[in-house]
């Protein structure tokens, strides 16, 4: 209880005077600049066209689907910068190089507003997709930047203000590998034998057309799919040879949250998270998957006979959604129930493997004294009531920065993420904010701020109750480093089915935040001044305004 005060006291003495002048910064909407142009001064390695546009694709037997897809054109670069994703609604599959300098232009063919973040690079304010720089059907936004990531799997999608959620559902999406010579020393499996799949949730209807039903209950708690889609496709099935693989998988669901397991119960070998290799392979039961996260397998089918089966499922948990929203979204593929995801088939026998490796790379890890603010961690509380989601009791604004979102360049900062007691329902301190942040929620700094969290409906039961679900928290910018993890929630056995896939080891960009868990990161702010957004995952929430920026300054 001491420790919420400390927390709860240390958010109002922040964001005092960032609360009293917010009314009238958020009255105002900015001028809209011209699209980013490209410089003349900027020589790229890599030159890319990518175009947002309206197309059909088959998914289902039948009638193709209408979908929105990214298609990408190599105007200049090695040619193996973008690989087409066959058979699939899914945008180019792009790499590139450490060291490379890129540029992307981005030409929307769509019907309304878009912009195209790049999940997990470390790139300016300019090239990172905020939403105020969104453009107009017509228009060409121009990225150019410097690769400064080490080698791991990232992705692009929207990042457009209320509209992330149904642009993303609707196909625009595709995965983004970045190399480096500390990777390829290591001669992991490569070519044919590296293989990226993108795990999504999808409903259609009766004519093979996408359908994101569920209004207001969707928007409350994600929405969740009848049909598994990997690489934009049902009923995946992969041939493999009787050697090793390299499985690099990441979850682009709206909101679904995925539990990894091999049917047999062999152990799934980690390699690597979302920001690159670990230091060491790691044998877990399971790995949790939440949306925007992703996963680096060593997956060796060496000994297997021709003809045997390999299934990856997403296996039974508890506690990360209400039961609630667990029954009424599920569309009967219900949120921590067990389904198929994949199936591999060994079709042939081969002799030659490559050996997993020991070591992997070499992570620098932060000591107390290179974190500037080690003594007084900065908030992100999540809250979440009736019709509001919110971090630090706020939904998203243009130029509404708080005190505690204001970061010195160049610096590491503490972070501690932790839900609001009793759910946070929003009914406390500056009831009524929300109004004309842009975002769709109501606003209000969360009961647990009130001190009204800790009896009034809480733990399982009541509206509180229901609102208590786990959110995937994706901070812009470089990756962070899990400091701790600890879990003060009153369902341990609940817990108990998800802690043991919970991999704080490597580098993370996303992580998921179960109710009842207090997460310590350190986030390194380096190079780059701006506005970069730190928001929840859940693209439901990111659009109902689950959503802030930090101000590097």
């Amino acid at each position: 209880m001491a420790k919420s005060f400390e927390i709860n006291r240390r958010i109002f003495l922040w964001s005092g005077a960032a609360l009293a002048a917010s009314a009238t910064s958020l009255a105002q909407t900015p001028a809209r600049r011209a699209p980013r142009a490209a410089s003349e001064t900027f020589k790229p390695d890599v030159d890319i066209e990518l175009i947002c546009r309206r197309d059909q694709v088959p998914i289902l037997p039948g009638k193709p689907t209408q979908v929105w897809r990214y298609a990408g054109n190599l105007l200049n670069g090695p040619p193996q910068t973008l690989t087409p994703m066959p058979d699939s609604y899914l945008g180019p599959l792009m790499r590139f190089v450490k060291g490379q300098r890129v540029r992307l232009r981005l030409r929307n063919e769509l019907p309304e507003q878009t912009i195209t973040h790049w999940h997990g690079l470390h790139v300016p304010m300019e090239a990172d997709g905020h939403p105020m720089a969104a453009i107009e059907p017509g228009e060409t936004y121009v990225y150019e930047f410097d690769v400064r990531n080490r080698a791991s799997l990232n992705f692009y999608h929207p990042h457009t203000h209320e509209t992330t959620a149904t642009q993303v559902y609707h196909g625009l999406a595709g995965g983004l590998i970045v190399e480096d010579e500390e990777e390829r020393a290591l001669g992991l499996p490569s070519g044919a034998y590296e293989i990226p799949l993108v795990l999504q949730d999808r409903s259609f209807d009766d004519n093979n057309q996408l359908a994101y039903w569920g209004g207001m209950h969707r928007d409350m708690f994600g929405f969740y799919g009848e049909r598994i889609l990997v690489n934009g496709r049902p009923d995946f099935r992969l041939e493999v040879d009787s050697r090793a693989y390299r499985f690099r998988i990441l979850n682009g669901s709206n909101a679904r949250i995925y539990k990894l397991l091999w049917d047999d119960g062999t152990p799934l070998t980690v390699i690597g998270v979302d920001g690159g290799l670990l230091e060491k392979p790691e044998r877990r039961p399971y790995v949790m998957l939440a949306p925007a996260e992703r996963v680096d397998l060593w997956v060796d089918f060496s000994g297997r006979a021709v003809g045997s089966k390999l299934v990856m499922r997403s296996g039974a948990f508890e506690g990360l959604v209400p039961p609630m929203a667990q029954r009424m979204m599920g569309s009967g593929l219900f949120v921590g129930d067990e389904y198929p995801l994949f199936t591999a088939t060994v079709a042939r026998a081969v002799s030659d493997s490559p050996k997993l490796p020991e070591k992997l790379s070499t992570i620098r890890r932060y000591r107390p004294d290179d974190i500037a603010n080690r003594d007084t961690p900065r908030p992100i509380e999540l809250s979440m009531g009736h019709m509001a989601v919110m971090l630090n009791g706020r939904v998203y604004g243009h130029d509404d920065v708080m005190d505690i979102e204001r970061i010195p360049v160049d610096t590491v900062q503490l972070f501690e993420i932790y839900h609001a007691q009793g759910g946070g329902m929003g009914m406390g301190m500056g009831m009524g904010m929300g109004m004309g942040m842009g975002g769709r929620g109501m606003g209000g700094m969360g009961m647990r701020r009130m001190g009204m969290g800790g009896g009034m409906m809480g733990g399982g039961m009541g509206m509180m109750g229901m609102m208590n679900m786990a959110h995937p928290i994706h901070l812009h910018g470089q990756p962070f480093e899990i400091l701790s993890r600890s879990y003060e929630g009153d369902d341990p056995e609940a817990y108990a089915t998800i802690r043991e896939g919970l991999i704080d080891s490597g580098l993370k960009d996303t992580v998921l935040v179960a109710h009842g868990e207090t997460i310590r990161i350190a986030k390194p702010f380096s190079d780059f001044k701006g506005r970069f957004m730190y928001h929840c995952h859940n693209l439901e929430h990111e659009d109902m305004g689950m959503m802030r920026e930090f101000s590097v300054e």
